[in-house]
């Protein structure tokens, strides 16, 4: 049926909140895993509960193999990335504890690090520069102040797009003692990740941006020598039911209760696709995100935060205006022209105050799977309209 004409066809590029659509085989692998094998894993030893149970040992294995994690049981599912870097921070700091932490993070960080200060912990902040990239001599010289127990850094930016130096930053913090915690929320898919050569002791994503899964699975993983105090006790559904404490076996210690066997098989479907797939994808991302980087500026009265056009990012663009604020352009891209964006701070206040846009907030397009061409013209014409409209 033909869209109406009060409400367009959707062209969404809010990919850096969620990716939308799906590939068609996630959707595929998320009716199989309430249709053929909905047993519970781990506790039973039917047909259904041990199919289910091979499902997600599947999974864990393949994806830990993308992401590069030699020993699957160091990755570990997650709700998401929030409850993953909660995990984190609330697992391994104590009162006393001094952690610096990029200027750059998004609220998984900055408000469990805001609780831990009011608890004691020592959180030191370094200022990333005018495009959002932190320097490293300058959390080396934050680190090498005082003992330092982790440095937190984002692995790329969900307001400047800009992609962090980790691997630096994972070498300075162990030079120093220092543990390496990195939210990849925006990372995962869109960059090439291999956790074996970044070298970092703890690394958390969501499963439904970059990597195209379904909401509310994510993944953490931990070095082997990296062991957190577990968030949530429960059951596993490993031997030992008996035991009043928490196993100390990875990934059971970690994941307590039932878990998000759909949100598993679907991500696992989806990063199969991304296998054969992402390098194409990210080349996409890449030409287009630029496309629309020039486009806006072009446009002139628009400000791009982050680095310049062509240089390394995530597929997001934050914009401001001279004259027009960004709710009035996210409302009418939305309601004229059907085009889904998103404003505000982005559930990034630290981001935003380091950019300079704490009290204007900016406006977040993205591209991803899905985005053609046509979708980066139609929003650049749409601002072009609104701008001289709102102005």
């Amino acid at each position: 049926m033909a869209p109406s004409p009060e409400l367009p066809a959707t062209v969404y590029l809010d990919h850096g909140a969620t990716s939308w659509p799906k590939p068609p085989e996630v959707a595929e692998a998320l009716s199989r895993a309430v249709t053929e094998f909905g047993g519970n894993p781990g506790r039973g030893a039917y047909r259904l509960a041990v199919e289910t149970s091979r499902a997600l040992h599947t999974a864990r294995t393949e994806i830990a193999r993308f992401v590069g994690v030699a020993d699957s049981k160091n990755l570990l599912f997650q709700p998401g990335c929030t409850q993953a870097m909660n995990l984190v921070l609330y697992g391994l700091l104590s009162p006393g504890d001094r952690v610096v932490v990029c200027s750059m993070e998004h609220n998984a960080v900055a408000r469990p690090l805001n609780v831990l200060a009011q608890r004691g912990v020592r959180v030191v902040i370094v200022d990333a520069d005018e495009v959002g990239v932190v320097d490293p001599d300058a959390v080396d010289a934050a680190v090498r102040a005082e003992p330092t127990q982790a440095v937190v850094c984002q692995h790329a930016g969900n307001v400047s797009g800009a992609v962090q130096p980790v691997a630096d930053l994972s070498d300075i913090a162990h030079e120093h003692g220092a543990l390496m915690l990195v939210d990849g929320a925006q990372a995962g898919g869109h960059l090439d990740v291999d956790l074996g050569a970044l070298g970092v002791d703890a690394w958390a994503c969501s499963g439904h941006k970059g990597l195209l899964g379904p909401q509310g699975i994510g993944l953490l993983y931990l070095a082997p020598t990296c062991e957190p105090s577990e968030l949530v006790a429960g059951g596993t559904g490993a031997g030992g039911s008996e035991e009043p404490m928490q196993p100390r076996v990875r990934p059971d210690r970690y994941e307590a209760g039932t878990p998000n066997t759909p949100g598993i098989v679907g991500l696992h479907a989806a990063v199969r696709w991304l296998r054969v797939h992402g390098a194409q994808l990210r080349v996409e991302e890449a030409r287009l995100i630029r496309r629309l980087h020039e486009g806006v500026l072009d446009l002139g009265g628009f400000r791009v935060l982050g680095p310049g056009p062509g240089e390394p990012r995530v597929p997001i663009i934050a914009v401001t205006h001279d004259s027009v604020h960004a709710d009035k352009f996210a409302f009418a891209l939305d309601r004229r022209f059907g085009i889904a964006t998103r404003a505000g701070l982005h559930c990034a206040p630290w981001a935003h105050r380091t950019m300079g846009t704490l009290d204007t907030g900016a406006l977040r397009l993205g591209v991803g799977f899905g985005t053609t061409d046509e979708n980066v013209e139609v929003a650049i014409e749409a601002l072009r309209t609104l701008a001289k409209e709102l102005a």
